[in-house]
């Protein structure tokens, strides 16, 4: 009976989710998300470490770090004054090249989708000769973690966001850029999955409802965390 709710039961085709928004079921490689993983087990040592980055005086229930810029609730800054007024670690040159080869990607699935205007790689943003991303926010999620409806807007480059799953399964819910409420979609973004929201989708809510606990394959088990998931989101501040 679990085999019907496994990942594989479901549509894992690369597509256009709605304008603006495309789902990369298996982007990265069994090697790759080992390699990420490492680089995960590095960023952890600092100089910042893994935090919980309070809104409202509330501690979220997922870890972050940040490469290239330290985000709080509004704002970005290369320090993190509010856990150990540490610099945080450079935003690396890989990450810009990885970037660039999952816009690419999400711009050839845009140009094959029928529903989608003909000049929607360039509208949306998804040109990656021009996608320069310069800070990635590292959020762990364990078992117990979730992230409520938000949207991303406290950059001021409106360039895509494109973000990278490892680890467990979550149920990822993209929805509208008017509210929190339908329409909407649950998606199962499995390790490897890469998705790009930018152009009219840019600045939709979107979330994470729960984690599927034991659902990563063996390359991507997190067993050092104790399970859970990985996700990376990459976006262009527009700060200097």
């Amino acid at each position: 009976m679990e085999s019907l709710f496994a990942d594989e039961a479901f549509d894992r085709r690369p597509h256009v989710i709605a304008p603006g928004a495309v789902w990369l079921p298996g982007f990265l490689d069994e090697a790759a998300q080992s390699w990420i993983m490492r680089q995960y087990a590095k960023w952890q040592s600092g100089p910042v470490p893994a935090h919980a980055t309070s809104i409202a005086g509330h501690p979220m229930s997922v870890s972050t770090i940040g490469l290239g810029w330290h985000w709080q609730p509004g704002r970005y800054d290369r320090y993190a004054r509010d856990v150990n007024n540490e610099r945080v670690l450079s935003f690396p040159d890989w990450m810009i090249r990885l970037s660039r080869q999952v816009v690419s990607s999400a711009a050839e699935v845009v140009t094959d989708d029928p529903d989608s205007p003909n000049d929607a790689p360039r509208l949306w943003g998804l040109v990656p000769e021009d996608y320069c991303p310069d800070v990635a926010l590292v959020n762990y999620y364990d078992a117990r973690a979730k992230m409520g409806m938000h949207q991303d807007k406290d950059e001021f480059d409106p360039a895509p966001v494109v973000s990278l799953s490892l680890g467990d399964t979550c149920v990822f819910r993209f929805g509208n850029t008017i509210n929190r409420n339908r329409p909407f979609e649950d998606i199962r973004l499995a390790s490897g999955d890469a998705f790009v929201f930018g152009g009219p989708a840019r600045f939709a809510y979107h979330g994470v409802m729960s984690i599927r606990e034991d659902t990563a394959p063996v390359h991507g088990r997190l067993d050092p965390l104790g399970g859970g998931g990985i996700n990376i989101t990459m976006r262009t501040t527009g700060r200097a």
